[in-house]
């Protein structure tokens, strides 16, 4: 195995248990893995780092990371699958389906996503 395969192998690997470890809900397995310089949510343009979705905002680093956790924990996810992991070099690329992500950053811009639902 070429050393650009072992490096796609192992960051794809990466990417992939720190998803287990959320859908197990183990935050702290998440952080360890995390680098002290991870930019986290950090791509240009963002329409809405722009509107400070506070779940979108950037971060840098382990500690800003897990701010991230703190916002979505009162989430509800009725669906969370990745669906495939991609890597290539230094890159990776995971697709997911997430249901629910339009409510999320509704409400977290005020707006009441209750809203004719009867109470559960």
């Amino acid at each position: 195995m070429s050393t650009m395969d072992t490096t796609t192998s192992t960051n794809a690997t990466a990417v992939a248990d720190i998803y287990a470890a959320f859908g197990r809900g183990d935050v702290p397995a998440i952080l360890d893995t995390l680098s002290e310089d991870v930019a986290w949510e950090t791509w240009p343009d963002n329409f809405a780092q722009r509107a400070q979705v506070p779940h979108l905002l950037p971060r840098r680093g382990p500690a800003q990371a897990a701010e991230f956790f703190t916002v979505i924990s009162s989430w509800t996810v009725l669906d969370f699958a990745v669906l495939d992991i991609v890597g290539g070099g230094r890159q990776v690329v995971r697709f997911r389906h997430y249901c629910d992500t339009a409510k999320h950053i509704a409400a977290s811009s005020g707006e009441d996503t209750t809203a004719g639902h009867p109470p559960q």
